[in-house]
């Protein structure tokens, strides 16, 4: 009788994975922990938009696994899973290894969805990683280097339009920030800034419709049209091919065209292949083929694997797909794989949300805090990049710590004192003693008394 293998193995190293990871981590969980995933980088989606404009460098934003687990006990492995057999309990790599364990979590997240849009793969640059974004960068820079040389008007034209395909939040955050930086970038090579052209079709007739940002919908609209170059806005536009340099589309009935060098696809996923193929009925599933798993994470017909983010969701609770959504379920999948392997009863996973942030230019941004009030403009960027900093895996710049000056206490000091943005700094200077908390404390006083000078003057 061969003996009882006791490990975790989590497949997929998206923010559930990572955060599972790190949680056993610092619980000192007392079984072995192995992460695979197919990159050599965790990817901080949220600022891959900083990471595009260079406000933050690769070791922020893209940092190694191997950095991130040093002195965690945590063991990665950078192959691409080939199977994943639940009755067996065994996960195959395409390097032909194979990972037996005691408990399973599936955290592979999604995969880019194109809905058969003739040529959307082949010619639109899709933003999930860092690779994604290096294409971007210098796919636009080539098109504004030889836009600035060339003096036919259509041609020119044509290498400075954009188009962003999908009205959600990516695509939104997309426009938003290529309106604010290509201009800028477009000067530096001596054009016209004003000559640059940021169009975002939306098959719906709103942006961020269905989303759990669409309340932010009319704020958004607004600051899109206060960027560098105003972003035009296409409603009820379905895409129908792209091509190189051209984007077919139909609205009201009628086929039209979009010259423009480049495509960005920011709509549209599907369930993951592994997912696909697991041994999980289609009545444990949703509409969209994701597992359905049980209040305390875990898969109906196998309670020893649990699942998170993209891949899976719980019946009859709609969660956004955020990084704080992940985080926590991360820290929920960890608390009950501990109790597992310690012999204690399991709890389900419980969710606080903060609110929403999207980022609206390079410098702008709108939080919307506790669905109570909402922050917009430099305030609320700043507040965006301090929520995420937070939760940021790796040491900010040289300082060596993480930011910590946007937690609960600052929040609930907030919100409960009716006094504004001044009492977020003083909970700033109070509670966040960190060295991003100071600077960012000051920033906003900063803010603040110009904010003051202009009422007064």
């Amino acid at each position: 009788m061969s003996n009882p293998i006791y490990q975790t193995v989590i497949v997929g190293g998206g923010f559930t994975g990572l955060f599972t990871a790190l949680h056993l981590s610092n619980q000192h969980y007392p079984r072995s922990v192995i992460l695979i995933d197919r990159n050599k980088r965790f990817c901080f989606k949220p600022l891959l938009y900083e990471y595009l404009s260079g406000d933050m460098d690769e070791q922020q934003v893209v940092p190694c696994f191997e950095e991130l687990f040093k002195g965690s006990g945590v063991i990665f492995v950078q192959d691409p899973v080939e199977s994943i057999d639940l009755n067996q309990r065994q996960v195959k790599l395409t390097s032909g290894d194979c990972y037996n364990y005691s408990n399973l979590v599936l955290a592979l997240g999604s995969v880019t969805s194109y809905f058969g849009v003739e040529g959307a793969k082949e010619y639109a640059l899709p933003f999930w990683t860092q690779d994604d974004a290096i294409a971007i960068d210098r796919h636009l820079r080539d098109c504004l280097q030889q836009a600035v040389q060339i003096e036919a008007p259509e041609q020119r034209h044509r290498l400075l339009t954009v188009a962003v395909i999908g009205g959600g939040p990516s695509g939104v955050e997309m426009a938003a920030t290529l309106a604010d930086l290509l201009p800028n970038w477009y000067a530096g090579l001596g054009g016209k800034p004003e000559e640059v052209r940021v169009v975002l079709l939306n098959q719906g007739n709103v942006i961020l419709k269905g989303d759990n940002s669409s309340h932010l919908r009319e704020t958004a609209e607004q600051e899109l049209q206060k960027r560098a170059v105003p972003v035009q806005m296409l409603m009820e536009a379905e895409v129908t091919a792209i091509h190189p340099d051209l984007v077919k589309y139909k609205r009201d009935g009628k086929s039209e065209t979009l010259s423009a060098s480049t495509t960005i696809w920011t709509t549209g996923t599907s369930t993951h292949p592994l997912i696909k193929d697991l041994a999980v009925s289609d009545e444990h599933r949703d509409k969209h083929g994701r597992l359905q798993v049980t209040p305390t994470l875990q898969l109906l017909d196998f309670p020893e694997v649990f699942a998170g983010g993209d891949c899976a969701g719980i019946k009859d609770k709609s969660l956004p797909p955020t990084a704080q959504v992940a985080y926590q379920q991360g820290q929920a999948i960890a608390d009950n794989l501990k109790a597992i392997a310690l012999g204690n009863d399991l709890k389900p996973a419980s969710f606080h949300l903060r609110g929403t942030l999207l980022k609206l230019g390079l410098q702008d941004a709108v939080a919307n805090i506790y669905d109570v009030f909402q922050i917009k403009g430099e305030v609320g960027h700043l507040i965006r990049q301090g929520t995420y900093l937070e939760l940021l895996p790796t040491p900010i710049h040289n300082s060596k710590v993480t930011a910590k000056w946007l937690n609960e206490e600052i929040f609930h000091r907030y919100i409960n004192s009716g006094d504004g943005a001044k009492t977020a700094v003083r909970a700033v200077q109070l509670v966040g003693g960190a060295f991003v908390g100071v600077i960012v404390a000051r920033k906003l006083l900063q803010i603040l008394g110009n904010d003051d000078k202009s009422h007064k003057s």
